[in-house]
């Protein structure tokens, strides 16, 4: 997908000679990088969009969802000028500010700036009911899914190897499909198993445990105590039996949160009509998608955002009297 330019699109029709008119030269386009189409990502770019849009008459701004390759590409794409906000988990931001795991090689990126964080995503791991598997031990020697390069489910899979003193060589296949295809290569027998990190309910998830019989699996264990205790965006989570057909129980697992985030460059009424947009019609935003139903206001302006606010953000918490 072509990535859309962040500067105002009637200064490229001027260019060539094109008039816009009065209201389409205020016009402002800013896109919104998210990650599969069937993930829970893409489903809050859009959600955002979508009440970006019902007022851009007024601010004169258009909002678009891009598909991507996940958190980390988000971020990537934040730096280098290509999107103007994008998801990404709450330990990508927390590395992408500080220069750690896959942002080692490119350095701190200090423009990096959080706008909200949005729902838990705990890491999930999904598994052929005929593999036996009931905890991620299990799975050493099978056939799994590890994510694509530039997910965040990736540098989150890489991160819990290390922890366990795993590497990809410990799995007889470490694939790297994008969130989209991994559900159809489990029932297809092409994988025993896949790891995602994805907010619930899921249709993701849905699909396998409906078409092929998948089964939750567990991630616990002293080792992942020591990584949540030791990691500030990481935090227990539990999978709500009854979600997915036959998985009646709940799945204990860990995870991160959502965040969206934007660079320091993004002009600040920009942000501040995203920021409003989204809080303003909160109750519509929660409608949207039943992974947003229990979102509060008061811990998406803080929980998980390890890179500053951005200006445009802070502005509208404090006049709603939140900060």
């Amino acid at each position: 997908m072509t990535k859309a330019p962040k500067l105002l699109v009637a200064a490229a029709l001027a260019a060539i000679g094109l008039s816009a008119g009065p209201a389409a030269a205020q016009q402002k386009f800013v896109t919104i990088g998210t990650g599969g189409v069937t993930g829970v990502y893409y489903a809050v770019g859009g959600a955002v969009c979508r009440l970006v849009n019902k007022d851009r008459k007024a601010h004169g701004i258009r909002c678009s969802v891009e598909s991507t390759g996940g958190s980390a590409f988000n971020v990537n794409a934040i730096r280098g000028g290509e999107l103007d906000f994008g998801l990404a988990q709450s330990d990508v931001q927390y590395n992408g500010m500080n220069g750690l795991g896959a942002f080692k090689d490119a350095g701190a990126f200090g423009d990096l700036r959080a706008v909200f964080s949005v729902h838990p995503e705990p890491f999930t791991v999904l598994a052929r009911k005929e593999s036996g598997a009931k905890t991620f031990d299990d799975l050493k020697g099978k056939r799994v899914n590890v994510g694509n390069p530039g997910s965040g489910t990736r540098n989150s899979m890489e991160e819990l190897l290390a922890a366990k003193g795993w590497t990809l060589k410990d799995f007889s296949l470490a694939s790297e499909l994008k969130a989209d295809e991994h559900g159809p290569a489990l029932c297809d027998d092409k994988i025993d198993a896949f790891f995602y990190g994805v907010g619930h309910p899921s249709a993701n998830i849905q699909d396998p445990t409906t078409t092929c019989g998948a089964k939750l699996v567990s991630i616990t264990g002293e080792t992942v105590d020591k990584l949540v205790a030791g990691k500030p965006y990481y935090a227990k989570a539990t999978i709500k039996g009854g979600l997915y057909a036959g998985n009646p129980d709940p799945t204990e697992t860990y995870g991160v949160l959502a965040t969206v985030v934007t660079s320091a460059k993004t002009p600040d009424d920009v942000v501040y009509q995203i920021v409003k947009a989204t809080f303003e019609n909160f109750n519509e935003f929660k409608s949207l998608h039943p992974a947003f139903a229990n979102l509060d206001p008061a811990k998406m302006i803080k929980d998980g955002l390890s890179a500053p606010l951005h200006p445009g953000a802070e502005k509208y918490y404090k006049e709603k009297g939140w900060l």
